[in-house]
């Protein structure tokens, strides 16, 4: 059961990470003006985050499972995920400074190349691995300041923590309410982990890209300034931090709501 949780922690801090990164693609986007290359090599992001994210719900399964195997609540390591999505978040937070230089790089190339697999395999090069090593740089607070915080609309900022916390515990919270109810019920509180990230994945796509979408663009075509994209970056990361602090607060709550529905 260590290892598991192990592999588990593991799993989710590099599913955060790579999701607080992809944050950072619209800066690149908009200072480069290569929207379509941008985009395309930051699916190659979000298919190795998604293909993460589906070894977790099994690593999940086999916490919980082996929490009522033996009657031991497993309240405490899910947590400990929970925890793992927070420093996750946060690691990606300090390293955008730098994958935005590799980013950049990796834009650059992909026009050449014109295929993604080609540029993976050449990143994969001792000599461009020390390339990319020597490109770190620190955050700074030049970064931060005079940026134009209050033309981001509060409303979308408050729904991305809401949404991000959800999207945090939603699988964890599902699983856990199995220890909460009878036996015959725990696989039917298990699928509605499907149900409540579908929730938060609408909440996503109606009402927080869109709104950023819209100020990307309104950048990319002169119609605001570079440093609002980047004020909205910010503040969408920030809200992402507290999103998975925030799960901390809503997991058990959702756990005994989802357990309230077959009890």
């Amino acid at each position: 059961m260590e290892k598991t949780l192990i592999e588990l922690l593991v799993l989710t801090f590099v599913i955060h990470l790579i999701d607080t990164l992809a944050y950072s693609v619209r800066l690149n986007s908009v200072k480069s003006g290569q929207v379509a290359l941008s985009f395309s090599l930051f699916n190659l992001f979000v298919l190795v985050s998604r293909t993460a994210n589906t070894f977790q719900a099994p690593l999940i399964g086999s916490i919980i499972g082996a929490g009522i195997l033996h009657g031991v609540d497993p309240l405490a390591d899910i947590r400990k995920v929970i925890f793992a999505s927070t420093i996750g978040t946060l690691t990606g937070v300090l390293l955008i400074p730098s994958f935005l230089r590799v980013f950049e790089a990796g834009v650059r190339r992909l026009e050449i190349t014109g295929s993604v697999p080609s540029l993976v395999v050449q990143a994969l090069h001792l000599n461009n691995i020390k390339r990319i090593v020597k490109s770190a740089a620190r955050p700074s607070r030049a970064m931060l300041t005079r940026l134009r915080y209050r033309e981001i609309p509060k409303r979308l900022l408050i729904l991305n923590a809401l949404v991000t916390g959800i999207y945090t515990i939603g699988v964890l919270a599902a699983n856990y309410s199995a220890v909460l109810v009878e036996e015959q019920h725990r696989l039917a509180a298990v699928g509605s982990s499907g149900m409540i990230n579908g929730v938060a994945t609408i909440l996503l796509t109606l009402f927080i890209d869109p709104k950023s979408a819209v100020i990307t663009d309104q950048a990319l075509r002169g119609k605001r300034p570079y440093s609002d994209v980047k004020a909205l970056v910010v503040l969408l990361l920030v809200t992402k931090i507290t999103g998975t602090i925030l799960g901390q607060a809503l997991f058990l709550p959702a756990a005994k709501i989802i357990a309230s529905f077959y009890g």
